[in-house]
């Protein structure tokens, strides 16, 4: 029995050493911690249960019978973090550079189809050099399960990619279609071709860390959601995003512990909005003012700085935050902001989230590289989105709401439940001066008159009370009493049900 126990420790001792000391030595140098290291850091100490350890490749060309190793690149399982189950894969660079294989990638659809059954997240640690180029279509066959599975799991259980080395070709398909992506500078990178392609191609000549490095997908493409310093960070993050998530769409958001009083007031908010309409001021001073403890989890930060997207806690319960930011482009809704907070509204409707928008929008961004680049379809993706949308939605407007922007930034008419605005609101089809020199086009040669038609206009519609008349604004409300009026608004909410004609799925505006 004793031997049976020591081959049994030998065995795993060898699936824990992966492809060997000298190669996690050059992980190391890297400054990039090994695939077991990685789950030691994001699961909670001893809750990892592993799965598939001796699970080896089946492949015999190019001399594979002679490069078998245990577990075969990738570390399958489950875990806890702060006490709440996920299941997670972490792919191996120093096995054969984290390629995948038909059993690497059958190790991952076990865990994808556990996750499912079972409704915990995924979380996927990237770090492969991509389809095993030995194996051939075997490997291809299994990035397709993967996809596959990705899709059958959205919207039943969170997915989360943290991407933290070589993420290439077909395996930037998977991170895609999961909920979030984050990235870590400096060491890893997607796309679908790289830097030796392109320069074949189009004769192009690019690094990798400008073509698809964690920069350039955090501010230019949107692909990914956050980046982070290194490993650690990157975890620790992951970690702290997972306590805000629902296990599953069976389940609500967790509830936590929450030290805030809800009926706090914050004074300071009754001098956010500058007396100038055209001075920025920063949201996020009001997201931070009404999340308990100023605890706020920004997504999509470096992107689309336009609108603000991101998740806080009110009354210990997770809302989703969707917000104007007055200091980007004054806070203009355009092609980017549109799919940045579409993409997020229909994830916090997935896993009932509910949503709290905050408005202050002078319209779209005007012009031809918007109108070529499809604004029309992109903006209709974000009012497809609210509108769709049936979990809690509480509105306040803090300043501009004009034109369609008013409509789509979660309007009464589009299925907003409870829609406040501050005094300061200005719900209108436009600025006051615009709307002066169209309806008074006549008197356009007389300053003085187009002043005057610009006040009066301001005194009848710059103000909240138009469309508190008609009910589309169901309260005007203080300012420093905004956390109380929305924490109460969503405490009103929480039994809401919503029912939907029968479809296969809706043709939103792709």
């Amino acid at each position: 029995m004793q031997d049976i126990l020591e081959q049994l420790e030998a065995r795993r001792a060898a699936a824990r050493l992966g492809g060997g000391e000298r190669r996690i030595a050059a992980q190391h140098a890297k400054g990039k911690l090994t695939a077991r290291e990685r789950l030691e850091v994001l699961l909670d100490e001893g809750s990892f249960e592993e799965f598939d350890t001796y699970v080896v490749h089946r492949a015999t060309d190019f001399g594979m019978a002679a490069e078998k190793v245990p577990g075969d690149g990738v570390v399958t399982g489950w875990g806890t973090i702060n006490g709440r189950q996920t299941y997670v894969f972490a792919q191996d660079f120093t096995v054969l550079g984290g390629s995948l294989s038909e059993t690497h990638a059958e190790k991952i659809c076990k865990i994808m189809d556990m996750a499912v059954r079972n409704g915990a997240p995924v979380i996927g640690l990237n770090d492969s050099g991509g389809a095993r180029i030995q194996e051939g279509v075997a490997s291809l066959a299994g990035y397709a399960e993967v996809f596959r599975r990705n899709v059958e799991a959205s919207g039943v259980v969170p997915q989360l990619s943290v991407v933290m080395g070589p993420c290439a070709g077909g395996a930037v398909y998977s991170p895609a279609m999961t909920d979030f992506i984050f990235m870590v500078r400096d060491s890893s990178y997607m796309f679908v071709t790289g830097p030796d392609v392109v320069k074949t191609v189009t004769n192009e000549v690019v690094t990798a860390e400008t073509l698809g490095g964690a920069a350039t997908h955090t501010r230019v493409s949107g692909v990914a959601d956050a980046a982070f310093e290194n490993d650690v960070e990157a975890l620790e993050e992951t970690r702290r995003l997972f306590d805000f998530l629902p296990l599953s769409n069976r389940e609500p958001p967790p509830v936590r512990p929450f030290f805030d009083d809800p009926d706090r007031v914050e004074m300071r908010l009754d001098t956010l909005v500058p007396a100038s309409p055209t001075q920025p001021y920063d949201m996020r001073e009001l997201v931070l003012a009404v999340a308990d403890e100023a605890d706020f989890f920004e997504i999509g930060e470096a992107f689309a700085r336009n609108i603000v997207t991101g998740l806080i806690r009110i009354e210990g319960r997770t809302v989703g935050v969707v917000a104007n930011q007055p200091l980007v482009l004054a806070g203009c809704l355009d092609i980017d902001a549109a799919r940045k907070a579409a993409r997020f509204v229909r994830f916090c409707d997935a896993f009932a989230v509910p949503i709290l928008t905050l408005v202050d929008v002078p319209g779209f961004l005007p012009g031809t590289a918007q109108e070529h680049g499809g604004v029309i379809k992109h903006g209709a993706k974000l009012l497809f989105a609210y509108a769709q949308a049936s979990v809690p939605m509480v509105t306040l407007i803090t300043r501009k709401a004009y034109g369609g922007a008013y409509d789509v930034m979660a309007s009464k008419h589009i299925g907003a439940d409870v829609n406040y605005a501050w005094p300061t609101a200005e719900i209108a089809v436009m600025g006051a001066k615009g709307a002066a020199e169209i309806l008074y086009r006549s008197e356009l040669g007389d300053p003085k008159k187009i002043a005057a038609r610009t006040a009066e206009y301001e005194q009848r519609f710059a103000n909240p009370f138009v469309a508190a008349e008609r009910g589309f604004v169901d309260e005007v409300i203080m300012p420093h009493s905004s956390r109380r009026r929305i924490a109460r608004a969503f405490a009103a909410l929480r039994g809401k049900r919503a029912e939907r004609p029968w479809r296969k799925h809706d043709t939103m505006p792709l």
